[in-house]
């Protein structure tokens, strides 16, 4: 097999202790291995680069495992190239195994370039890929919390979200706050209400009536306050992606522009992919490391299944929801959604559509140009002749003679 780099390094990472084995290539299928470990903090990978330095080993390459290889790559980046790989195209034959045999086959697969790099953000991409997850981290937990105040309510027999449609909105708050001080009279709690709400103060008084107690009042005041704490962290990274996406204003007004794609959704697209697509050489490469593109499962002629495989889950999260607010929208996009939603189901729709927007938003990032609707309205000829056919057939099973003439000729 032929050797890609004479001279290479395979590190075996754990939390503590990794394992470098660096390979050398003596020609006529001679090689010499020399193996070394080396504990995880910053003077021992210092020791480390210098020992890959004094070895003349330019390429060095290591799984990504958990998080543990985030420090070894930003030491030892600045000394030698560093190879980031995928576990599962690393897995070692079955055998034994040992920490020294993991580094010696990362070395090999190394030599004879069968190792792909992944890809790894730039440290400003990375900083906004870390909001942007820890937002939606934040936004998960108060969901739960406000879910938590819903079951308290049902468990007092009180019927408030059958009557107001926001809980926590403005009457909502005074309400909870209310009962959380200790007001348990009903018309007193529906007299709270203001604005449009207080049309509905007689269904509210019927609402209010229950079983709610000191115990539900202590559960509920814990729910509202981790509430109001995650509401304030959630308006601080906010504050802080603002702050860190001005650099990248252009290409967030690019993505904006797709249907479905919002400011939120923009910036965490952004964050997963970066601005530069040339890293990814492709869109099709791009729909593939996302993992919203139909897998190959063939055998003997016969394709088995088409299962997405398992690819960046922030970055599909983002684009399905993305897909799903373009269901009931007039443009492209949306009527795609329509169609194949009629023929193989909503879920799978959306995958198709989030493939979609994806393509889309790598080219008008490679190309520096906005969504322009008018570019999707030409009709396929094919797909035209189709409809035309079909039609045609439709009309002739009724009855009708039918003889095509063109309105535009």
């Amino acid at each position: 097999m032929h050797v890609v780099h004479p001279v290479c390094c395979g590190l075996d990472v754990h939390k503590s202790v990794l394992v470098a084995c660096v390979r050398r290539d003596l020609g006529g299928g001679r090689v010499e291995k020399e193996t070394r470990t080396y504990g995880a903090t910053v003077r021992d990978l210092e020791r480390l680069a210098a020992w890959l330095v004094e070895r003349r080993c330019p390429v060095i390459a290591m799984e990504s495992t958990g998080v543990y290889w985030k420090p070894v790559y930003h030491v030892l980046q600045t000394a030698v190239e560093v190879i980031v790989g995928n576990p599962r195209d690393m897995t070692r034959r079955p055998g034994k195994k040992t920490d020294k045999i993991d580094a010696d086959w990362i070395s090999e697969l190394l030599a004879h370039g069968l190792i792909r790099p992944s890809f790894v953000p730039s440290p400003e991409i990375s900083a906004l890929r870390d909001l942007t997850r820890l937002r939606v981290t934040l936004t998960q937990t108060r969901s739960q919390a406000k879910n938590r105040v819903h079951k308290l309510l049902e468990d007092t027999n009180l019927k408030l979200s059958s009557v107001v449609s926001d809980v926590f909105g403005v009457s909502g708050r005074r309400m909870l706050a209310a009962l959380v001080a200790g007001e348990r009279d009903p018309q007193r709690l529906a007299q709270l209400a203001v604005g449009t709400l207080r049309k509905k103060i007689p269904q509210l008084e019927l609402a209010l009536h229950g079983r709610f107690t000191d115990h539900h009042a202590a559960m509920i005041q814990m729910a509202l306050d981790q509430i109001d704490l995650l509401t304030r962290q959630i308006a601080e990274t906010d504050q802080r992606l603002a702050r860190l996406t001005t650099p990248y204003t252009a290409a967030l007004q690019q993505l904006d522009t797709i249907p479905g794609v919002d400011e939120t959704a923009a910036r965490s697209i952004l964050a997963e992919i970066g601005p530069d697509m040339s890293r990814f050489g492709g869109d099709k490469r791009l729909a593939s490391w996302a993992g919203i593109c139909p897998g190959n499962d063939e055998t003997a002629g016969k394709r088995k299944s088409g299962k997405t495989r398992k690819g960046n889950r922030w970055l599909r999260r983002v684009l399905n929801q993305c897909a799903w607010a373009t269901r009931k929208t007039d443009t492209y996009l949306g009527r795609t959604f329509r169609s194949l939603q009629a023929r193989i189901g909503g879920k799978r729709a959306a995958v198709a559509i989030a493939h979609k927007i994806l393509v889309i938003g790598y080219h008008l990032l490679d190309q520096g140009t906005c969504y322009e609707e008018d570019r999707y309205l030409r009709t396929n000829p094919r797909l035209e002749a189709r409809w035309r056919t079909n039609a045609v057939h439709t009309l002739q099973r009724l009855g009708y003679t039918v003889t095509l003439d063109s309105a535009l000729a």
